[in-house]
């Protein structure tokens, strides 16, 4: 009996600190810089990295010039295959790079607006119009590096990719994860 009452015990303990946690979710957020971003978002933007930007074209079978890069002694690229892949990835950063930092100031702007109880429904409004211009502008130019990147390799090479990224098996038949 005594067991029984330790581990009820527990078990409302145990709750009460779940339950504590689930309405606390933003706990400590309030301490960053910009309250939209973490600093790893911040620093994925003024680095040009893609931050998931690009997930309708990766995962449907165009790969962006990063991985390529990355995976280019596995996917036997050529010289010039190598130096166009390259030219891409480094035009890419020269857009991304400059909308990012202008991301992470208009979100800035956003949170000093609120931070300083001065926005409006119409500054409201015209903030998040830029930051939404901006962050489409942002998934484009991720987004049609990847087209170009895939213009640019063969059939093989594509499979090669799907496969080294867990995508496709080597047979061609896609990679399922099953949960149990």
């Amino acid at each position: 009996m005594r067991h029984l009452f330790l581990l009820a015990g527990t078990l409302v303990i145990m709750c009460g600190a779940a339950n504590a946690q689930s309405s606390q979710p933003y706990a400590g957020l309030q301490q960053r810089p910009i309250k939209a971003l973490s600093h790893q978002q911040i620093d994925d933007l003024r680095m040009g990295r893609g931050m998931g930007l690009a997930l309708a074209a990766e995962l449907n079978g165009y790969p962006g010039p990063s991985h390529v890069l990355e995976l280019g002694d596995r996917l036997d690229l050529t010289a010039d295959q190598r130096i166009q892949v390259q030219r891409l990835f480094d035009d890419m950063k020269q857009e991304t790079i400059p909308l990012g930092n202008k991301l992470v100031e208009q979100e800035t702007e956003l949170d000093r607006l609120f931070s300083a109880r001065v926005v409006t429904s119409e500054s409201l409004k015209a903030t998040l119009r830029a930051i939404s211009e901006t962050q489409a502008l942002l998934r484009e130019s991720h987004l049609k590096y990847h087209l170009s990147t895939t213009a640019l390799l063969n059939q093989s090479q594509m499979q090669r990719y799907a496969e080294l990224r867990g995508y496709q098996r080597p047979d061609g038949s896609e990679e399922h994860q099953h949960h149990h």
